[in-house]
């Protein structure tokens, strides 16, 4: 059973005749660090105390129906797949969780939203954020480039390379991600935009065992898409893009996530992001684990929902935080492009709500980070509104939305 905390700071307790005045808002505010994290009441920033509390009553109410084990979780659901065998770390989940952010304040917060969780494919937000900071940098000049073209030989750990290896002479000591005709012409923004249909085979999942198709036939034998023609939500393609950034930035993806964004927005040191056990290779002599972009096999980014609602923040903000653009107005604007082949979807994982058709009663301009879980990070420019909601079923996110906005004054 979820907690409801709700934080009001109108002096509700105080008996004075003539009451003091709360300090204004500021047209932009920016929390401090960690735990400074100013609260306003409902009615400061422009909204019904009453209504807010019935939102939050709604989110504890909607409670995902899938055990709290994500272990147990996921072998009831994507374990099921051909080699869904979990090869990542799985957490046990805690209750409905969430904050209401309004103007950068906390209005509302409800379960525990400082206790770490699996985030699940909300992880890949934060994947396309190090692809963008990369582009930011030059590193990545043009994202229509093939992705081939910038890659190394990749040295994947084996723990003893040369046992057996009669057995295996002739095959290729290096992984080549882009070897084949068909991957050569995948681009960076094919594999931002889940349309690359890369073909092949890593950490020991093939591409098809990702939502395979319901024939079997279709599997191994299908006829490749045209990269950008089609699109298809695919966790092994993903893995993918999180390799090729790795060999762009030759320093761990967590390390880059670190020093470039959530130290800078002042999030907590409590936030972790795991690869898979055989995720391991070595980059200019060093060991390093190329990082998940999800929870599909486990593993991904453990975080809680205040660092998530810093990050949902930071995307309201268009990438500024106080006086710095942690990532360019022009990244902001590409990732919340409609994709050709999935009007509803921009860069991984901001999902758009293009003619409304996702959240029917949000802004058509509103955007959200979602994972499975489901993990919601709405984020609502024309509202200055974010919302983080953990555990909630996935039918219930419009109506937390729906709930959230009526309070708005």
């Amino acid at each position: 059973m979820g907690f409801l905390f709700l934080s009001f700071s109108s002096g509700l307790f105080a008996q004075r005749k003539t009451p003091i005045p709360a300090p204004p808002v500021p047209s932009v505010y920016y929390p401090g660090n960690g735990s400074d994290w100013e609260t306003r009441s409902p009615e400061e920033l422009g909204m019904d105390k009453v209504k807010i509390q019935e939102a939050v009553s709604f989110a504890i109410q909607q409670e995902s129906e899938n055990p709290r084990n994500m272990e147990i979780s996921h072998y009831q659901s994507f374990g099921k797949e051909p080699f869904g065998q979990g090869i990542g770390l799985f957490k046990e989940r805690g209750s409905p969780s969430g904050v209401i952010i309004r103007k950068g304040y906390i209005v509302a917060s409800w379960g525990e939203p400082d206790r770490v969780d699996m985030t699940h494919s909300v992880t890949k937000s934060f994947l396309s954020t190090t692809v963008g900071l990369a582009f930011d940098r030059g590193l990545i000049p043009d994202l229509h480039a093939p992705a081939y073209a910038a890659m190394a030989p990749i040295a994947v750990i084996d723990p003893d390379p040369f046992a057996n290896r009669p057995d295996r002479i002739g095959q290729p000591m290096l992984l080549d991600l882009f070897a084949s005709n068909h991957n050569r012409k995948i681009t960076w923004d094919h594999l931002l935009r889940q349309t690359s249909d890369w073909e092949g085979v890593l950490w020991g999942k093939p591409d098809w065992a990702d939502r395979p198709a319901a024939n079997p036939a279709e599997w191994q034998n299908r006829p490749r898409k045209e990269p950008g023609s089609a699109y298809e939500y695919n966790d092994v393609r993903v893995n993918v893009l999180a390799l090729a950034t790795l060999n762009i930035w030759r320093r761990p993806l967590p390390e880059v996530l670190r020093e470039y964004i959530m130290d800078p927005i002042g999030a907590s040191p409590t936030w972790w992001w795991f690869g898979y056990q055989n995720f391991w290779v070595v980059l200019d002599g060093q060991m390093i684990q190329s990082v998940s972009g999800g929870g599909h096999w486990g593993g991904g980014m453990f975080i809680n929902a205040y660092d998530m609602a810093r990050f949902g923040y930071l995307t309201l903000r268009r990438g500024n935080w106080k006086d710095r653009q942690l990532l360019s107005e022009d990244w902001i604007d590409m990732a919340c492009t409609p994709t050709p082949a999935q009007p509803t979807y921009g860069f991984m994982n901001y999902f758009l709500n293009t003619e409304k058709k996702l959240l029917p009663s949000a802004p058509e301009k509103a955007f959200y980070h979602l994972g499975n879980g489901a993990n919601m990070v709405y984020v609502d420019p024309e509202n200055d509104l974010v919302i983080v909601a953990r555990w909630i079923k996935n039918n219930a996110m419009d109506g937390l939305v729906q709930r959230t906005l009526a309070a708005m004054k």
